[in-house]
This record gives structure tokens, C-alpha cells and sequence, in this order.
């Protein structure tokens, strides 16, 4: 009897240390995975300090100010008098406002298209390795690493429509000048083609490392199957490179409808509106006629349909990406 005692009590201790040294172990794991939490947020907070100063303060500055009469004379009174929807509905309401949805959305969806295809082909033909290869793509990388300003420069004094290289080249092969940057009807066909010219080094970069991520064994056994071509593109290429598509399509749209200094340097939104977009029209409401509640209301509807747009986009880029067929 008193050895059956003695054994149970011994089990017991044995089980109670093991319980004591499961308790400590799970606390050193919770002491553990604090620390990585705090080493963590010290490493993010700068990053969090930096977009909330530079990002989320002047965004939430810009929303109160598109619902006030914020003017020059607000800066010496203090006095911002409380006007609602008044600025949205002035600005939605106002004759150029249908100038402004048309020129941006052609502007927008013109060098987009333009500037996917031409780089996804750009990407799709530096995929395969051939002597020079490197060189090429980093001369093609030049438009993209040049300041947008230095661009604009360039390509104005080659638009020029007296004196221009392109204009001096259609004269020679007996062509008429075309007045690139001065009449309403060619000045955004301009535009669109020199943001073309500079986002495709973009585009063609993104896809062409997406397109290295895609393992060659997939190609070889579709080959075997004899899908080689335009069947390997899409059934294989098209389907596994869909995310970074996505991607690509959404930071496009959104660094391409917000476009402000590419079109002032060329035609600073003229000539008669022809190259106004919603970016520029309240660069020109905030900073040159200094309607500062009008402006913030115009740049708050162009950050809505930005992040309407980018959201549609990234929803439908949630589908699974597995191979397609």
C-alpha cells in the first residue's frame, strides 16, 4: 500500500514538472515572439513616420480644405469659412469639367494600351538571349531613368512645328508639317505619344522579370505536346504572368492619370483645354488662379477614380493564376 502511494506520487511530481517546464517553455515563446514584434515595428516605424508626415497628413489636410473657401486670404485672416459640397458641386457643375473627363480618360486609356503591348512585346523578345541583349535593354531603360522634364524639353523642341527635327523629316520626304503641340486637334495625340515613349521602359522591365520567374521545364513539355507559338503564350506564359500584368496595369494607371508635369512642359494644358486632364486643371486651380478649395475638390475626385480603378483591377487580378485549359 505504501509502495503504490509512493509510486503515485512520484508520477504525480513527474507530471507536474513536466507541466512547469511546458508552462515555461510556451512563456519564453511568447517572450520571444514580442521581442521579434518590437524589432519589427522599430524597423517599420520610420517607413510609418515618413508616410504619415509626407502622405497621410497632407492628404487629410486636402480633404478638409476641398470642403472650405481656402484662399490667398485665408493665409493672412486664418479664416476658412466652412462651404460643404459647394467646391465638388462648382467643380462637377462647371462647363470644363466634360473637357476634363474626356481629355484625361483618352489620355489615360491611349498610353496605357499603347504602352502595355509595346512593352509586353519588348519583354516577350528580350526573353530570349541573344548577343547584345543587356546592351539593348539598357538603352531602352534611358526614357525611363532621363527626368521627366529633360524629356518634355527634348521632345518639344523636336515638335516644333517651324523649326522641329520631326516636322524638317515629313518636309523632306515631301510631307507637311504638323503642328504638333499647337493645334486642338493633334496637341493630346502628342502628348499620349511622348508619355508612351516614356513609360515603356516600365512596362518592358516588370514583365520581362516576370517572365523570368516562369520555369522553362513547363515550355519543354509543352513543346512535347506541340504547343509551341502562340499556344505556349497562352496557355502557359499568359496565365503565370497574369499577377505581375495586374500589377503592372494598376501602378501604370495610376502614375499615368495623375500625369502632371510631362503635359505642362509640353503644352501646360492647352492649347484652347485640348491637353487639360483633371491633374493639371487643379495644378492651375491651386497654384496659378490660388483656389485652393476648388483645386483640393478637383485633386480628391481624381485620387476617387484612381483608387476605384486601381481597386476594380486588383479584384479581378485575385483569380487564381494556375495554368489555364
Amino acid at each position: 500500500m505504501d509502495a503504490d502511494v509512493a509510486v503515485a506520487s512520484g508520477a504525480t511530481g513527474a507530471g507536474g514538472d513536466s507541466d512547469t517546464k511546458a508552462a515555461a517553455h510556451a512563456a519564453s515563446g511568447r517572450a520571444v515572439r514580442r521581442r521579434q514584434q518590437l524589432a519589427t515595428l522599430l524597423f517599420i516605424a520610420p517607413a510609418i513616420v515618413f508616410v504619415a508626415i509626407f502622405f497621410a497628413v497632407p492628404v487629410v489636410n486636402n480633404i478638409i480644405m476641398s470642403f472650405q473657401e481656402f484662399t490667398t486670404a485665408t493665409f493672412y485672416t486664418g479664416e476658412a469659412p466652412w462651404v460643404g459640397l459647394q467646391n465638388y458641386i462648382d467643380v462637377v457643375l462647371d462647363p470644363l469639367f466634360a473637357r476634363l473627363t474626356w481629355n484625361t480618360g483618352i489620355f489615360t486609356f491611349a498610353s496605357l494600351t499603347v504602352t502595355f503591348f509595346i512593352g509586353l512585346g519588348l519583354a516577350l523578345f528580350f526573353d530570349k538571349t541573344f548577343r547584345l541583349s543587356g546592351l539593348l535593354r539598357s538603352l531602352l531603360l534611358l526614357p525611363w531613368l532621363l527626368p521627366l522634364v529633360i524629356s518634355a524639353a527634348v521632345w518639344r523642341r523636336m515638335m516644333d512645328e517651324g523649326s522641329g527635327i520631326i516636322n524638317q523629316i515629313l518636309r523632306a520626304i515631301g510631307l507637311n508639317g504638323v503642328p504638333w503641340l499647337t493645334s486642338p486637334d493633334v496637341a493630346l495625340a502628342s502628348v499620349v505619344i511622348v508619355n508612351i515613349w516614356i513609360g515603356i521602359p516600365f512596362v518592358m522591365v516588370i514583365l520581362y522579370g516576370g517572365l523570368q520567374e516562369i520555369p522553362r521545364e513547363f515550355y519543354e513539355a509543352a513543346a512535347l505536346d506541340g504547343a509551341t507559338g502562340w499556344r505556349a503564350f497562352w496557355f502557359i506564359t499568359w496565365p503565370l504572368l497574369r499577377p505581375v500584368v495586374v500589377v503592372v496595369l494598376t501602378l501604370g494607371f495610376i502614375y499615368t492619370i495623375r500625369a502632371l508635369d510631362i503635359v505642362l512642359a509640353l503644352t501646360g494644358g492647352g492649347p484652347a483645354n485640348a491637353t487639360q486632364t483633371y491633374a493639371t486643371e487643379a495644378y492651375q486651380l491651386s497654384f496659378i488662379g490660388f483656389d485652393f478649395g476648388h483645386g483640393a475638390a478637383l485633386s480628391n475626385i481624381l485620387i476617387i477614380v484612381s483608387l476605384v480603378v486601381a481597386g476594380l483591377q486588383l479584384r479581378v487580378g485575385r483569380r487564381p493564376n494556375d495554368l489555364a485549359g
